[in-house]
């Protein structure tokens, strides 16, 4: 028989983390904010403390210049949340493939001491759950030393490989609060509704399916009510989703590994996607290291990857993850996606992208802006989509690839591309 949990409070909790040591904090929807609050309070007993974290939403509370001695944040994705830490010298990024940082935790020079957790309260057995945030988290507990849970009956139980035994924290504190909700369907305009009317006619029925995060991957998802036989591998799943799953457009019936489920390592979008996925056997949420392998995602025919970008050069270098020097997300996922749907059969790796900002500035340029970084490299495009069409580029030279990005890019910046290949490749 299970015995009852004993809760300790967050001071003594967060009493088993010391200087120098190394912490994760788990990320996005299950962002531990309760305790990161409590742990500013801790700062002045600390010093050196590195805190790890993928995508993390809502208050940071120890990424202001005041803590800088005490915690050094060394983020492998830099969210909303600390991105002016990021910019002002006060967070470091590493840039890293999602799917290679649970190999990272086990390697010495990156071994996590303490890894902070929110998670479900213990079922009958004593198991509690990672939530709708399994990604890296998963591989963070397997290896750290220390295990301080904040256990919150909103948290959903998922099925996959987010169970925790509650026997294997070194302290738990309850804490009673909403997850983090994010709400891209919102900001979903014309333009995105335009991109996923081109790319849902890109699929095919029963294909499977990889959605980024964003308005254009939930545009996409708003477009496929007449497809049938659908499945879902996918890094992030997001509100989109439910409708396609309840009209059984999405079944994942033909997929050729977890038939049947709709696979995915983490879940970012309103509590109402949390209550669809709570104690559902149709999701399984896996280890970010299995879900983002592209030796297994390329496993599944018509593989379809969608993801988005900042700017694209036209010879199809992708920037994602920085506007020039300044950090504004990270590497995550998209180059093990890409990858896959490219080996896959008959699969389609694509990246959709407005030809221009809210503020009318370019997103198809002749370069990208100095100082960024390339996140899918242009030997692994295949498709880009923007709201004038759709651009192949797989085996085509840089003239031919300028000349079809030309033709997708906004009208009014046509010209000005032309000139700028005209100079580069001569005749044009």
């Amino acid at each position: 028989m299970f015995t009852p949990i004993k809760y300790v409070s967050p001071k003594e909790a967060l009493s088993l983390i010391e200087s120098n040591q190394r912490i994760y904090v788990h990320g996005s929807a299950q962002t531990p904010t309760f305790l990161l609050k409590h742990l500013a309070q801790e700062a002045y007993r600390l010093q050196n403390v590195e805190v790890v974290s993928i995508s993390v939403y809502g208050d940071f509370h120890i990424d202001g210049p005041e803590f800088r001695e005490h915690f050094k944040i060394n983020s492998l994705f830099v969210s909303a949340s600390i991105r002016e830490a990021v910019k002002n010298g006060h967070a470091d990024y590493v840039p890293v493939f999602l799917s290679e940082i649970p190999e990272l935790f086990r390697k010495d020079f990156f071994a996590i001491d303490v890894a902070i957790v929110q998670v479900s309260e213990p079922d009958q057995h004593g198991y509690c759950s990672l939530g709708v945030s399994v990604d890296v988290a998963r591989s963070a507990v397997n290896t750290a030393r220390i295990l301080i849970a904040q256990v919150n009956p909103q948290v959903p139980r998922t099925h996959g490989d987010g169970m925790i035994h509650a026997s294997r924290f070194n302290a738990m504190v309850y804490a009673d609060e909403p997850l983090h909700e994010a709400l891209f369907g919102e900001k979903v305009g014309d333009n995105e509704r335009r991109i996923g009317a081109y790319i849902a006619e890109m699929i095919e029925d029963r294909s499977t399916l990889q959605m980024g995060i964003g308005a254009i991957p939930d545009a996409v998802l708003s477009c496929l009510t007449n497809h049938k036989d659908l499945g879902v591998h996918t890094e992030m799943c997001s509100d989109g989703i439910i409708n396609l799953v309840e009209n059984d457009v999405v079944n994942n019936k033909y997929k050729k590994i977890h038939p049947n489920k709709t696979v995915s390592s983490f879940a970012l979008g309103t509590k109402k996607l949390y209550n669809y996925v709570n104690d559902n056997p149709a999701f399984a949420f896996l280890d970010v290291d299995y879900v983002n392998d592209p030796h297994v995602i390329r496993r599944n025919d018509r593989m379809v990857s969608i993801n988005s970008a900042i700017e694209v050069d036209l010879t199809g270098q992708v920037g994602a993850d920085s506007i020039g020097v300044y950090q504004f997300s990270g590497v995550g996922g998209q180059m093990d996606f890409m990858r896959g749907a490219a080996l896959s059969t008959g699969g389609k790796p694509i990246i959709a992208i407005p030809s221009r900002t809210a503020k009318g500035i370019a997103r198809l340029v002749p370069t990208l802006k100095p100082g960024a970084g390339v996140v899918t490299t242009r030997a692994h495009m295949h498709y880009v989509v923007t709201e004038y069409g759709v651009a192949y580029l797989f085996g085509k030279n840089l003239r031919q690839r300028a000349k079809a990005l030309i033709n997708i890019a906004h009208p009014d910046d046509r010209e000005m591309l032309e000139r700028n290949c005209s100079e580069r490749f001569q005749k044009f």
